[in-house]
């Protein structure tokens, strides 16, 4: 997930509600779209209700810019260009691969998705500072549970994504 639609619940929309200056629910519901519309139609960005990571640069939520396969627009193209690698706008598979070899060459957790930590090492959006990289963080208490047998409280990471708490809440 590195947008945000109607539907969807948790702290990135927190975020992008208390931006927009409507109340803040933590779901992105029917007003949450129409305040972005309205904020996108007088910035001129693409109106469709839809946050990505174009709307998150524009609105100066670094800390929720999280670039990986599907996603596209200026923000991507700038992560191309540092990348050295032909600039068209498209996360695709190309894309994955160069910044999964910056991250290993640079000893970040290869997983060919650019969020916070490797843009603010690569140095594309000067806004994106440790602060930002700290702000895209929570605690893990904020998250379900990892079910999973290999994982326990002594090995689970104390801080894991912002975009871990997104949920959908309708059918």
């Amino acid at each position: 997930m590195a947008m945000l639609k109607r539907g969807l619940a948790g702290e990135p929309v927190k975020k992008l509600q208390e931006k927009l200056g409507i109340e803040v629910d933590s779901q992105f519901g029917p007003k949450t779209e129409e305040a972005l519309k309205t904020y996108q139609r007088k910035h001129g960005l693409a109106v469709d209700g839809i946050a990505g990571p174009d709307t998150f640069t524009h609105m100066a939520l670094y800390e929720l810019v999280l670039l990986r396969t599907g996603t596209s627009g200026e923000a991507v193209k700038k992560l191309q260009q540092a990348l050295g690698i032909a600039a068209d706008g498209q996360f695709g598979p190309g894309t994955e691969r160069a910044v999964r070899d910056y991250q290993q060459k640079s000893g970040l957790t290869v997983d060919g998705m650019a969020g916070p930590e490797t843009l603010s090492r690569m140095r594309i959006f000067a806004e994106i500072t440790a602060e930002t990289v700290e702000r895209s963080q929570v605690p893990a208490e904020m998250l379900a549970p990892l079910e999973t047998p290999s994982s326990s409280p002594a090995t689970a990471p104390a801080r894991r994504s912002i975009w871990e708490t997104v949920k959908g809440f309708f059918s």
